[in-house]
């Protein structure tokens, strides 16, 4: 991996082009940069004041940073240079590279040949802003930005430049130490920034916005090195669309991959997904703050029952767990609170205290003195222009005062994100207290919280990855795809073939009675009435075949699987990424009505397996339901495990594999129907 360390906290700075380069040099004088700015410009005697040099040729010494803000032809000349003098590394602002391919050729090429200009000297870009570290005052930025020096915060990494302006714009009190635009990550990808981040030990959590995963084994290292430096890893993964995706290609030339995919590669990884701006900006704070949350206990407390009645039913279908207070804890508030107060939690403690800061923080103290994972206090606080909030102050500073008492995690959360101002959020966060700015927004990121808390410590095995040579494919037959699968250890139904009727009823007496018959040839059996269950006998087994014979005159006839509980779905997809998806969920007529499924990615362990199994709707089924006996769960488990066998046997092959249904029973689990799709290079 290369060393960002200069490129990232640079003592010296370069910087080539006009009107772009002029932004920056305005940015890092603003920003109070002490370190040495080397305008390079041949048409210009000074930028805004700094000297500026006629060639590359007169800097001083190699530039530990340099902006290149020239076309993009120059900016492989410019690279070229400041790799051979020994810089530190560059951003390349130019666009029309690979991500301009699909419209304009020869992007690719000029991408190829700038990573060799490169050569070991780190660039970000192409077609990207830069970065801003508010620890050092470094703003290699040629934009504006919204934000201040911070002696720590959270790292941000993301691949649009527009997005990470928007984000330094915010309001809400995220100190950002990083801001790096990842652009084409043509050479350096966003996990080697993240990567670089996670060494400053000032950095105390990191948030990436991805449009493409780009190499997925750096994100692996990546992700491996956050869990081991326990700092935790929040991510948006835009693309869940297809016109997102379109949009990712021709913006970034990021691969984007599925959105199911890409949900199971973060959570494989330990990454907390997001799917808004404002809940990302709002977890990294919380874990800024606080940290990731040990377990899901949640005490609410404001002075309105409307309050605590939208906290509850805005949790009610997330992991927030609004515990009873203990006994002692209950009267303790009942007698500071008086009789008509309700001690429930979420608790209203109506304004009987309000405006006596020491009995409020008595109140507050006895909240916090139970052993919650984190105490929430509502409180929208009057705006300056046209109120005065002077009369709140009281809940601000009983708040502070019982955090400072008690040493709890605790956050104040404000229903409306506008209705509390940077300077309120200022003195909380200096008193310990996280700020959260939205209801909505303030549950998702205390259940994120939440969720990091849960993350498994272990390292996860490497991803299987495998991508496919040629253009066109093979689908095997149901027969042919259950055999394949059966050399792995699946269970499969005796079965014979048949070319005619005749041969079938021959053919079938090996078998036994009930027995299902299909006619084969055709994708959907089902919807062409192929497909005949519940066979008792040879003669109903030849009106059945007759019945098909307009249709086909192949035939598939199977022992049936009886007794089955439940009917599960097994998929395998390879995702663009490279990655293999397994797919488990509702099988049988069930799939598409409920869309009950988990997804992981192969290589599964099966632990993993049985828990997925747990999160799905028919698990209750699986455990046994209204008197039912319970499917063998090691059997099932053992039966996906089989196919993952399979897929990883012929990685290089498999485009795709599904085993729909396979049926779970008391004492195995048994694969009725099967299809694999396999690349033909």
């Amino acid at each position: 991996m290369r060393d960002l360390s200069r490129l990232l906290r640079p003592r010296s700075i370069a910087l080539f082009g006009g009107g772009w380069a002029v932004n920056v040099v305005a940015q890092l004088k603003k920003s109070g940069f002490d370190g040495d700015i080397w305008p390079v410009n041949p048409k210009r005697a000074d930028i805004l004041g700094v000297p500026c040099l006629a060639s590359i040729d007169d800097l001083p010494s190699a530039p530990d940073a340099s902006f290149i803000g020239v076309n993009r032809d120059a900016t492989i000349e410019v690279v070229r240079r400041l790799s051979s003098m020994g810089a530190g590394g560059a951003t390349c602002f130019a666009s029309g590279f690979l991500e301009s391919e699909a419209e304009t050729a020869g992007g690719a090429d000029l991408q190829a040949r700038l990573i060799a200009a490169a050569g070991d000297m780190p660039i970000l870009g192409p077609n990207c802003y830069g970065l801003i570290n508010y620890l050092d005052n470094v703003t290699l930025w040629p934009d504006q930005h919204g934000g201040l020096k911070v002696e720590s915060g959270v790292a941000i990494v993301a691949q649009s430049s527009n997005i990470a302006i928007n984000m330094t714009m915010q309001a809400r009190g995220l100190p950002i130490a990083y801001v790096v635009a990842a652009g084409n990550q043509a050479q350096v990808g966003a996990s080697d920034i993240a990567s670089a981040l996670l060494d400053d030990d000032r950095v105390s959590a990191i948030g990436l916005y991805l449009e493409g995963f780009g190499d997925i084994r750096a994100l692996e290292a990546f992700a491996a090195k956050a869990r081991a430096k326990g700092k935790p890893v929040v991510a948006i993964k835009i693309g869940r669309s297809d016109k997102a995706r379109v949009a990712t290609m021709t913006h970034t030339a990021s691969l984007a991959g599925s959105a199911a995919a890409g949900s199971a590669l973060l959570r494989r990884l330990g990454i907390i997904e997001v799917e808004t701006i404002a809940v990302f900006l709002e977890t990294l704070k919380l874990l800024h703050a606080i940290g990731p949350l040990p377990g899901a206990s949640i005490a609410s407390v404001s002075c309105s029952g409307g309050e605590a009645s939208l906290m509850a039913d805005l949790s009610n279908t997330t992991q927030l767990d609004f515990a009873d207070f203990a006994p002692a804890q209950r009267a303790a508030l009942k007698a500071e609170l008086g009789p008509i107060v309700t001690i429930a939690n979420p608790l209203d403690y109506h304004t009987f205290i309000w405006g006596d800061t020491e009995r409020m923080t008595r109140v507050f103290s006895t909240v916090m003195e139970q052993t919650f994972d984190l105490t929430v206090f509502i409180l929208d606080l009057p705006r300056a222009d046209r109120c005065d909030p002077s009369s709140y102050q009281c809940a601000v500073d009983a708040i502070i005062a019982a955090k400072a008492r008690t040493g709890a995690r605790v956050a104040v959360l404000a229903s409306l994100s506008e209705n509390i101002s940077e300077g309120f959020t200022s003195a909380f966060m200096k008193g310990g207290v996280a700020v959260l700015h939205g209801m909505a927004e303030g549950i998702l990121a205390i259940e994120a919280a939440i969720a990091a808390g849960r993350l498994v410590e272990s390292d996860p095995q490497p991803l299987l990855l495998a991508f496919p040579n040629g253009r066109t494919a093979t689908i095997l037959s149901e027969a042919a795809s259950k055999e394949a699968l059966s050399g792995f250890g699946l269970r499969i139904p005796r079965s014979i073939q048949a070319q005619s009727i005749n041969e079938l009823i021959g053919e079938s007496a090996a078998l036994s009675f009930p027995v299902v018959l299909k006619g084969t040839g055709l994708a959907h059996k089902s919807e062409a009435g192929l497909v005949a269950l519940d066979i008792e006998d040879e003669p109903s087994l030849s009106a059945a075949a007759r019945k098909m014979q307009t249709v086909t005159s192949e035939f598939l006839v199977e022992e049936m699987a009886v007794g089955g509980l439940a009917e599960v779905l097994v998929g395998i997809t390879r995702d663009p990424t490279g990655a293999f998806l397994l797919t488990l969920g509702a099988g049988g007529v069930l799939t598409e009505i409920l869309g009950d499924t988990v997804n992981l990615l192969l290589p599964a362990s099966r632990s993993g397996i049985m828990l997925a199994f747990a999160e799905l709707r028919i698990g209750r089924l699986l455990e046994g339901y209204r008197g039912k006996p319970a499917a063998d769960m090691e059997a099932l488990a053992d039966a996906v495990i089989a196919i993952c066998h399979y897929a990883e046997a012929h990685a290089g092959r498999l485009l795709e594999l599904e085993v729909n249904p396979l049926i779970a029973r008391v004492g195995d689990a048994v694969a009725v129907d099967a299809l694999i799709r396999l690349d033909d290079a």
